[in-house]
């Protein structure tokens, strides 16, 4: 009898040591997404990332090639933090604020061609690729009127990523 306990006492720690580390289950039985944490290095290459992503994608088209703007990236930050604040991703600011708005406080002189955000636990490219997926937020990116960009986000401790990216002349 010992003998048997035994054997399902290793069994069953056998077993569990089968499960990844840290794994949890959705209710279809598959495991959850991890969070993609944005580390200090991992976010100084961030914006250029996108940046040589965004221009390789407008090259297989044959559009013009953009430069990242440090005007345009505040007004991305600044929005990024504020849909964190209200909790919701939306084109409006909390104090009723449009994307012209923004760019217009930051001393962006251009025009604003548009405005494609997120809220997700995706990475940088996975946001990316959903955006090129969807009819309203590709023709933003692959606008022939874009010369410039601004990209930013707001992580919160959970792992949620708020991201913006703004587009103009």
């Amino acid at each position: 009898m010992i003998r048997l306990i035994t054997v399902l006492f290793i069994s069953i720690i056998g077993l569990a040591a089968c499960q990844p580390a840290g794994s949890t289950l959705g209710a279809d039985g598959k495991p959850l997404p991890r969070a993609y944490k944005i580390g200090t290095r991992e976010a100084e290459k961030i914006p250029f990332r996108m940046l040589d992503s965004v221009n390789s994608l407008r090259s297989a088209s044959g559009l013009t090639p953009l430069q990242l703007d440090s005007q345009l990236t505040a007004a991305a930050a600044t929005h990024s933090r504020d849909m964190q604040v209200q909790n919701r991703p939306w084109h409006f600011g909390s104090d009723g604020s449009s994307p012209v708005d923004r760019i217009r406080r930051v001393g962006f002189a251009g025009t604003l061609v548009g405005e494609v955000i997120s809220e997700t636990y995706e990475t940088d490219l996975e946001t990316l690729g959903a955006w090129m997926s969807q009819t309203d937020t590709r023709r933003i990116i692959m606008s022939p009127d874009a010369r410039r960009m601004g990209f930013s986000w707001y992580q919160e401790e959970n792992g949620k990523v708020w991201w913006t990216m703004v587009l103009g002349t």
